[in-house]
């Protein structure tokens, strides 16, 4: 895993030169930025952590939000048939986050009400997820309770809401790991402005994950050429097996 930071000095000239270098009335209620807005994925990507960190104008709570790719995702549910593990019932949600993690400062969601929890997607409670079919509501809080729990169990969903540090009363940090197992794709990272129990400011950074080197050719023809790809693995199975078979022969 590799840590990226900044040293708060570099934070501190950073944001001065985005807000304390214009007039008073044209400062914004929030400023914030990545330290990188690119993860590349290569063969020994074993996991990152990102730095976010930004300024507000004056007291209030700040609140981030990171979604991935949205996607459509079908949970099984498995029962014991004769002694054997089968898959009975499923129910599909669409445009599910394919990663999620939320951080803000403390009791920043203590004074939002539902509505702006829901339309900003504050807490896995909120997630926005639409299941494919016409069903009771018991049975969809259920199918979209175990998907969030095998997120979270890969790390793709927070567990819990990550700690924004406040840096005196107007910087803040916080940082968003990356598994190793992160879907590639277009991220979007919403920072939020909360004061006196609604959103005040918003703003929005984006992040790209995206794969580079032997892997993402392997990735892009598997994707491509579906056939192909499965065709060329076959070959190289019975390939190595027929090398490892004469290799025994030889040392035998």
């Amino acid at each position: 895993m590799t840590a990226l930071r900044l040293p708060l000095a570099v934070l501190a000239f950073t944001l001065l030169s985005l807000t304390g270098l214009r007039p008073a009335s044209a400062v914004e209620p929030l400023v914030a930025d990545l330290s990188d807005h690119l993860v590349a994925i290569t063969t020994g990507f074993t996991g990152t952590e990102l730095l976010l960190f930004g300024s507000i104008d004056e007291d209030g709570d700040v609140i981030v939000v990171v979604h991935g790719p949205t996607s459509g995702i079908t949970v099984r549910k498995k029962d014991r048939v004769a002694g054997v593990w089968v898959n009975t019932e499923a129910l599909g949600f669409e445009e599910a986050p394919s990663f999620y993690h939320v951080a803000m400062t403390e009791g920043a969601a203590t004074g939002l009400p539902d509505p702006v929890l829901r339309r900003h997607q504050i807490g896995t409670d909120f997630i926005r997820m639409v299941p494919t079919e016409q069903t009771s509501e018991e049975r969809v809080d259920t199918y979209r309770a175990a998907l969030i729990r095998n997120k979270q169990r890969g790390e793709l969903y927070s567990s819990e809401p990550g700690e924004i540090e406040m840096r005196g009363q107007r910087l803040f940090r916080t940082s968003v790991f990356f598994p190793a197992n992160v879907p590639i794709g277009q991220y979007v990272i919403e920072t939020l402005l909360a004061r006196n129990g609604e959103i005040v400011s918003a703003q929005t950074t984006p992040l790209f994950i995206s794969k580079i080197g032997a892997g993402a050719d392997i990735f892009r023809v598997a994707n491509t050429y579906p056939a192909l790809h499965g065709l060329v693995a076959v070959l190289i199975a019975v390939l190595a097996g027929l090398g490892g078979n004469w290799l025994f022969r030889k040392l035998g």
